[in-house]
């Protein structure tokens, strides 16, 4: 990369010199033509030659002057890039190819005073070393940033001293060179503790240092390396790093990226761009659950992901097995007995227990022990009330419920009441991770946060039509909702303002419950009343993905947390659907299939 600190003026030292000799030595020992020298794994030079590759000899042929004189001189971006190329096959020992590369196209891998710098801390002598810093001062973006580099040279001294056990010798250092520095005091202070470490071991634990040897001053150097400009010394691995940012650039962008992220580039092919298919996309029905006899109206995946369950008009909630193997869910048991039908399904934090409301004229709340089927809590406080949605607190030993006739409890286990807040009609609810804060949507068509612990809420989301639904991101910092006659809105609950209004999903007066999904949440998932599943990346405002199949209003979407390629969706038309990648096909046939949405059944 083009450096744009000090000394850059001096094109003779810092860029390529077309026909100049590239062979300096260091005051160290002779070096490669290329400025660098091989080391074996103790940091001693083994090779201090040209890596026995000579100099091309001079011909007398005068058109091979003629030739010299007319060579392109390099752009700046040619050069950074020679030097790149340079830095990484030094890295892989191939010094020769980098003498031929360096002696051709005239460049150099670093500053004559940066090779020697390298040089002398790599071979140990501390004192050589300080006395480089001097010759790099004029050429640092920032002089003062001197004292930290010898801070650094002279803690490695002092802790080379100390496991060689030479005491006298570290305390000397530590008094007349670092203390005198009057940098880091508080890291001083834990330098000297180190004087009563009993061996080197014991040394090297505390200190977290890997101790005397190639290791530690190859570690020592890519700090160093940070103070310097990249004209004068290339930052360590500098291409891999920049093939890196290419491959997570292009992974950021694919639309259809949902595994995560291997940051090594050993996974992954240069020679390509990223892309993922939409096959491997959760779009494709895997199977059609149809133990329910009426409309499903919500699902949720377990946290764990192991488990599936469903409430329907059907007054029944079925709990599905989710093999992780073969992603096919199988029934497990269904919990009967809620008379209005379930509507909303909330697991507790361990998936111990699942709470279930129903609909707005229902006053009762179900608490079920998952593992045995059994009801441990039937909550009502008054036949009045309507308790439609609930949220768990994060502790997993209280719930918050409410309904839109006004009332908004904190219970515990028992279904006994804890707080109330009188007067909120609650549409509703998300408990945040700290505990304290409970989300709630009104009919004000607003978001407000209510804290039990000191009776204070405040507004956090303001729209222009009444929130139906939302739900949070595993951080707490965005919350989707799906608002009347808008569709699917992304807010920043932090900065309290509107982030996206995803297009596509018809969304009138019914309650339908969209979520994040996929692996980082990077995608949003939502039911819509044109009887299909909308699919979006969370930073684009049109869907990826169409999903069809359900022949009614799909109510409830539900991404499953460990798999990210498991998708639920429950509508109208009494089944659950469950989404996954494309089945396997051979080439022929995945070539021949159309998008997402010409996946009917």
């Amino acid at each position: 990369m083009q450096g744009d600190g000090a000394g850059q003026d001096q094109d003779s030292e810092l860029s390529c010199r077309n026909g100049a000799q590239n062979g300096e030595s260091s005051s160290a020992g002779e070096a490669h033509s290329n400025g660098l020298e091989s080391l074996t794994n103790n940091g001693n030079t083994v090779n201090n030659n040209n890596n026995g590759v000579s100099a091309p000899p001079e011909s007398n042929n005068s058109n091979s002057t003629v030739d010299t004189r007319k060579k392109k001189r390099l752009s700046q971006c040619e050069e950074d890039v020679i030097r790149l190329i340079g830095q990484h096959l030094h890295d892989l020992g191939l010094n020769q190819t980098v003498d031929l590369l360096m002696q051709e196209s005239g460049c150099r891998l670093e500053h004559p005073s940066a090779t020697k710098f390298r040089n002398h801390v790599m071979e140990g002598e501390w004192d050589k070393a300080e006395c480089d810093l001097n010759e790099l001062k004029a050429l640092m973006h920032s002089p003062s940033a001197i004292v930290r580099m010898k801070f650094l040279l002279l803690q490695q001294k002092y802790l080379e001293y100390l496991e060689d056990g030479k005491v006298l010798e570290a305390l000397q250092v530590l008094r007349a060179e670092l203390t005198p520095l009057k940098y880091n005091t508080e890291r001083i202070h834990i330098l000297s503790g180190y004087l009563m470490c009993s061996h080197a071991e014991d040394l090297r634990a505390k200190a977290e240092w890997e101790g005397k040897g190639t290791a530690s001053r190859t570690k020592l150097l890519d700090k160093l390396q940070t103070y310097l400009p990249p004209s004068v010394m290339l930052p360590p691995r500098r291409l891999q790093t920049l093939l890196k940012q290419a491959v997570e650039l292009q992974r950021e962008r694919c639309l259809y990226h949902n595994t995560k992220l291997d940051s090594g580039l050993d996974s992954v092919s240069l020679l390509l761009d990223h892309a993922c298919s939409r096959k491997q996309f959760p779009c494709y029905t895997q199977q059609i659950l149809t133990e329910h006899c009426n409309e499903v109206w919500f699902c949720k995946f377990s946290n764990n992901g192991t488990k599936l369950a469903t409430g329907s008009k059907d007054t029944t909630v079925i709990l599905w097995h989710v093999d992780t193997e073969t992603q096919q869910l199988k029934l497990m048991k269904t919990l009967e007995g809620h008379a209005y039908g379930v509507s909303y399904l909330a697991w507790s934090p361990d998936d111990a227990y699942l709470i279930a409301c129903g609909p707005d004229d229902c006053s009762e709340l179900w608490l079920w022990n998952v593992q045995t089927g059994e009801l441990r809590t039937k909550m009502s406080q008054s036949h009045e009330d309507s308790l439609t949605s609930v949220a768990w607190n994060p502790d997993g030993k209280r719930f918050v419920t409410g309904g839109q006739r006004g009332q908004f409890y904190q219970c515990d286990l028992d279904g006994n009441l804890l707080d109330s807040w009188e007067g909120v009609r609650v549409q509703c609810l998300w408990c945040l991770n700290d505990g304290r804060t409970m989300l709630a949507s009104d009919t004000h068509q607003r978001i407000r946060g209510y804290n039990f612990e000191d009776l204070t809420d405040r507004n956090i989301v303001q729209e222009d039509h009444p929130i139906m639904s939302f739900t949070v991101s595993k951080n707490g910092r965005l919350a989707l909702l799906n608002v009347a006659t808008q569709g699917v809105h992304l807010w920043d609950l932090q900065d309290r303002v509107l982030v996206r209004k995803y297009q596509g999903v018809t969304q009138g007066f019914y309650t339908i419950h969209s979520g994040f999904g996929g692996h980082n949440e990077d995608f949003i998932a939502s039911g819509s009343e044109d009887h299909k599943v909308y699919i979006w990346h969370r930073r684009s405002e049109l869907p990826i993905a169409e999903l069809t199949g359900h022949t009614r209003t799909v109510n409830c979407v539900s991404w499953n947390p460990v798999l990210p390629g498991l998708l639920a969706s429950a509508s109208d038309d009494g089944t659950v659907r469950i989404w996954g990648p494309a089945p396997f096909l051979d080439v022929q046939e995945a070539d021949g299939l159309n998008d997402c949405s010409s996946m009917d059944s």
